[in-house]
């Protein structure tokens, strides 16, 4: 649904974006990480048709953003960082205004601000003053206005910025069910949590370029550190284990062993056959892998370093 090859762009002497590649799969959440600065504000704007590339090819839904802006924009939502909502306006009054701007007849964007405004739980606040809502309900408005053109693909730009624990949550929830109907989003985010609850895939950014790219279970395992813990019912057991591991650190108090592992399937049977070949029964077993703040901390330190 998004593709971008060698995509470049500079401001001045400033390079921000120096050969970015991404491919985002129809129908699923693909987000973008990194640092102040890593071109994840520039990128949604080169796609989104707000800027221009120096260089690169970039397709949305199947059309060139530099020679198609306009079937591009018929294509997509945006909902940047802060929220676009005329507070002036009621709620059902700023959906009906981005219906008219997508050009709806009148019953037509009767019937759509009534559904978006029952799917984004407003209908009860629908004839109050935006000025009145909390933050979490002006997101989910200022998402609302954006499926009012019914878009293929969604840019959500830092969605949930200033949100408490219970509005993250409820925009997360949007976010999957919008999937679950078959849009596409791209979402830049400084949580790293979010990525990890929404994103199939997660692209890292740094100087300009991805620096890595996988599902978030995919880039935990390219950091140390993960291990497999195993508890036994006895001391007799535990030592059973460690001579047949060898590699394994061990808790003689809590009858446990850690053993290195990357936390992958094919890694985890190996431990267990070992263990199966032996005989030795193990009481408790726990894989435990580095989070997404390891992997951005590590990528993006190392990139700092080979400056």
């Amino acid at each position: 649904m998004i593709t971008v090859t060698g995509l470049r762009k500079s401001f001045g002497d400033q390079v921000v974006l120096d050969g970015l590649d991404l491919n985002v799969p129809g129908g699923t959440v693909f987000a973008l990480l990194g640092a102040n600065g890593a071109g994840k504000t520039t990128t949604v704007k080169i796609l989104s048709t707000l800027l221009s590339a120096d260089a690169g090819d970039v397709r949305v839904a199947g059309h060139d953003v530099a020679r198609e802006p306009d079937a591009v924009r018929a294509a997509i939502g945006v909902t940047g960082q802060f929220s676009a909502v005329d507070k002036l306006l009621t709620g059902a009054e700023n959906l009906r205004l981005m219906a008219d701007l997508h050009q709806l007849s009148k019953a037509e964007g009767r019937k759509r601000t009534g559904r978006l405004l029952e799917q984004f739980d407003l209908t009860d606040a629908a004839k109050k003053p935006a000025s009145t809502y909390s933050g979490g309900m002006q997101r989910r408005l200022d998402l609302a206005m954006t499926l009012v053109g019914s878009p293929q693909v969604i840019f959500l730009d830092e969605p949930t910025t200033g949100l408490d624990p219970r509005g993250r949550r409820d925009m997360w929830q949007i976010v999957r069910d919008l999937v679950a109907d078959g849009v596409t989003i791209l979402l830049t985010t400084q949580y790293l949590d979010e990525a990890d609850e929404l994103a199939d895939r997660i692209a890292v950014l740094g100087q300009g370029r991805v620096i890595a790219e996988g599902t978030a279970e995919e880039l935990k395992r390219r950091i140390p550190g993960g291990h497999v813990r195993l508890r036994f019912a006895d001391p007799e057991r535990l030592d059973a284990a460690l001579s047949v591991l060898g590699d394994a650190s061990r808790d003689t108090d809590a009858l446990a062993l850690r053993v290195p592992s990357d936390g992958s399937l094919h890694a985890l049977k190996t431990l267990i056959d070992r263990l199966d070949a032996q005989a030795i029964v193990v009481d408790e077993l726990s894989v435990h892998t580095p989070d997404l703040d390891d992997v951005f901390l590590a990528l993006t330190d190392q990139k700092v370093a080979t400056r």
